[in-house]
Parts: structure tokens; sequence; C-alpha cells
């Protein structure tokens, strides 16, 4: 019989953690004026709207994988996204897959190893928390951006 390790943070509350940086992110794609979501970018990072790519190319997806046990490799939508609005709404989509998956989850499974995309063999904890992590990440970049561009930015506490 497996036994499992101590708890910290209840799956519910990580959820509301998880998605509290993703309300965040949205809002600061919607600060973006269209123009520079797409092509702005600063030291040869990615525009904006690069970024979001993957990080719509990860948490659905990866979550699902996990979810359904099924490992399949990384890829981008190659549905062409060309209005900001768009981002949005698949934004929104995948906030809402997110919560629906979320609820197959059991507490059991975050000590479970999944190996995400092919590539990351970790268990399902750490692939959740390296959704987050990169998603804060992107995010820090879209700070710098949107500074640059004399847009103030919401704090980072806000979610």
């Amino acid at each position: 019989m497996k036994t499992l390790a101590a708890q910290v943070i209840t799956p519910e509350d990580l959820l509301k953690h998880w998605q509290g940086h993703r309300n965040l992110t949205r809002r600061l794609i919607e600060l973006f004026p269209e123009k520079d979501f797409f092509e702005f970018s600063i030291g040869g990072m990615r525009p904006f709207s690069q970024l979001v790519d993957e990080l719509l190319a990860i948490a659905g997806p990866g979550l699902k994988g996990i979810v359904s046990r099924e490992v399949q490799p990384y890829t981008e939508s190659p549905e062409k996204l060309i209005f900001k609005a768009q981002y949005l709404q698949k934004w929104d989509e995948a906030t809402a897959q997110i919560n629906e998956l979320w609820e197959k989850l059991s507490i059991e499974d975050f000590n479970e190893t999944f190996n995400l995309f092919g590539q990351y063999e970790f268990p399902v904890i750490q692939n959740i928390l390296y959704f987050i992590d990169n998603e804060v990440h992107h995010r820090g970049q879209a700070y710098v951006y949107l500074r640059a561009l004399g847009i103030e930015p919401p704090f980072f506490w806000e979610r």
C-alpha cells in the first residue's frame, strides 16, 4: 500500500493559486496594444503573442496528458491566431479545460510520475509547478515589455 507524502497545500488551493496566475496573465494580454502584442520585443526575446502560444500549448494539453496518462509530444497549435481577441478566447477555453480536467485528478495522482511531452519525467506535482513557473517567467517578460511601452502593468500580487 502506498503512503502519501505530507500535504502542504490542498489540490483546491493549488488550482486557485494557478488560476490566479492565469487571471493575471490574461490581464496583461488585455493591456497590450494589438500591434505590440504581435511585434514588440526587447533584446531578441520573442513577442508576447509567441510566449502566449507556448503557454497555451503547455497548460491545457499538458494537464490533459497527465489526466489521460497519454504521452504526447509538445506541439503548438497549427491554428495561426492573428488577433489578440482570439488569444483571449483561447486563454478562456484553456482555463475552463484546466478546471474540468483538475476535477479528474485524485490526491494520489500528484505523486505519480508522468513523462510530460515525452521529455520531462517527474511527479505530476512537479509538472504542474512547472506550468506555473513557466507562466510566471514569461509574464515577467511581458511586464518588461509593457513598461518599455509606457504602460503600467498591474501589481504582480493582484491575482
